[in-house]
């Protein structure tokens, strides 16, 4: 039996039942090996069965957070009951509010980070850019690098999904009616947001948690922008081919950005500053530099509310042809800016996701499960393949409960070991449609043109792309062997 295929069936003991052949018994520093008890795998079948209603989400149009909320109080329930019967009552709640306290930070980064990107949006920001580029003239085959480029290079700093919705919105419009053009400028996208994502800490949920963490230092996951320019590249440059040189008729569409948008995106700027220098220079999580950032944009949110409620007021009154009984259920036209609605949309759905992950996979780490697969992928199989299974396994499964099982394990990998996992972690996902946001989000997006079996004709090109990133970070950065640095 070949490596890749032992390290596969190592990865899915997160989720498969082989891993309880593991015996009883008590390990060191107070945990307890539960694995081969009856509490063990009756976690692991509720969190199977939790993912498995996540995975047929569109068929049941069930949100994915609501299984794995629910199975994160089963699984934690089974784990306080069972070193109840050990006689242990502190070990299982000192673990879980760890796991909160890792939740908490994620929570309050993302929500602050969430609610620029939506007040950015709501300033018309990414619209103006999208009008810019539908207005430009440009060819089909200018059209597909620039929106592959600027998805690369915006994705670092606003998350994977909003990236390559505005930049499917630009393909869409350019290339009304052309459906080969559509398909490929899609696929481009989407392998260029997640590549983009993964040389910053701000460019996806992994590259957060393995920051927040302390493992990379920041500056450390700039060592990935070349192998993550690879990974685009080189599907991006074979799929170019077949896309027209044609020059479609520019479309008129001037979209100006609202008062206080440029504002607002330097303050943003400002905030990641921020985040980095708590985080380097006071030691503290980066996650308050972001909220200080947040509390930043609510005061100057005042000051524009305050002044688009004068512009409202000496425009006059709204005139309604209605009762006026009835006018107060009427939504005005104009609505001055209101940061709470920015933070209203955020996504509450993948906020409360992750926190059922974190919570599930780390108390199938306190049952025990997560040593016997590290045990497994990194001491029997060596970092390498298992950081490459890792980016594989994350084209069918979520990356966010992958990524925090490998940040649970903890296995003892060099600096270039840990950029593998983040790389092949971000990347992988794009070897699928439905292996990141990104591509779900096209798919409902570019209905019955982008597809599941559309994106799969042009998997062999995404492969080159991972497989050639891959051997570009180890030939580039395989001297990295000091452990990565806290910072």
């Amino acid at each position: 039996m070949n490596k890749p295929f032992i390290g596969l069936l190592a990865l899915l003991g997160i989720f498969l039942p082989f891993s309880t052949l593991a015996s009883g018994g008590e390990t060191s520093g107070g945990a307890v090996d539960l694995t081969g008890s009856a509490f063990g795998v009756a976690a692991l079948v509720v969190f199977i069965t939790a993912y498995v209603l996540v995975i047929a989400e569109e068929f049941l149009h069930l949100r994915k957070s609501k299984p794995v909320v629910v199975a994160a109080g089963f699984i934690w329930a089974l784990v306080g009951i069972a070193y109840l019967q050990h006689g242990d009552t502190g070990y299982a709640a000192e673990q879980l509010r760890h796991n909160l306290l890792e939740y908490g930070e994620l929570l309050l980064f993302l929500l602050a980070a969430m609610t620029f990107i939506n007040t950015l949006q709501e300033r018309d920001v990414f619209n103006a850019l999208r009008g810019w580029l539908v207005s430009s003239g440009f060819s089909l085959r200018t059209i597909f690098w620039l929106t592959g480029l600027l998805a690369f290079f915006i994705s670092p700093m606003a998350d994977n999904l909003t990236t390559a919705l505005i930049m499917a919105a630009v393909v869409m419009a350019v290339g009304a009616g052309n459906a080969a053009f559509i398909t490929v400028a899609c696929i481009n996208i989407v392998v260029a947001a997640n590549a983009g994502g993964t040389f910053s800490p701000f460019g996806d949920i992994t590259t957060l948690m393995v920051w927040q963490k302390g493992i990379v230092h920041f500056w450390d996951f700039f060592h990935l922008f070349i192998p993550a320019a690879v990974n685009w590249l080189v599907p991006a440059a074979i799929m170019s081919f077949a896309v027209a040189k044609e020059r479609p008729a520019a479309m008129r569409e001037h979209i100006a950005v609202k008062q206080g948008g440029y504002l607002i995106l330097a303050l943003f700027l400002l905030t990641i500053v921020m985040a980095v220098s708590f985080h380097n220079f006071l030691h503290f999580p980066p996650v308050m530099g972001m909220m200080t950032g947040l509390g930043l944009l609510k005061l100057y949110g005042y000051r524009l509310r305050k002044g688009e409620l004068n512009d409202l007021s000496s425009a006059g009154p709204q005139h309604l042809d209605i009762d006026e009984n009835l006018r107060p259920h009427y939504k005005p036209r104009q609505r001055p800016f209101d940061i709470f609605i920015s933070m209203k949309r955020a996504e509450w759905d993948t906020l409360m996701f992750f926190y059922g992950v974190i919570l599930c996979v780390g108390g199938l780490g306190t049952v025990g499960y997560l040593a016997l697969v590290s045990a497994q992928m990194y001491v029997g199989l060596g970092p390498t393949w298992a950081n490459i299974l890792v980016g594989l396994l994350s084209a069918v499964v979520d990356n966010i409960p992958v990524m925090f099982a490998v940040l649970t394990m903890n296995p003892d990998m060099s600096l270039t070991q840990w950029l593998l996992v983040t790389l092949t972690a971000g990347v992988g996902g794009s070897l699928l449609s439905i292996g990141s946001a990104a591509g779900v989000a096209l798919m409902g997006q570019a209905r019955g043109i982008y597809t599941f079996f559309s994106h799969l004709k042009w998997t062999w090109a995404v492969a080159l792309g991972y497989a050639a990133s891959i051997w570009v970070h180890l030939l580039l950065n395989g001297h990295l062997q000091h452990a990565g640095a806290a910072g």
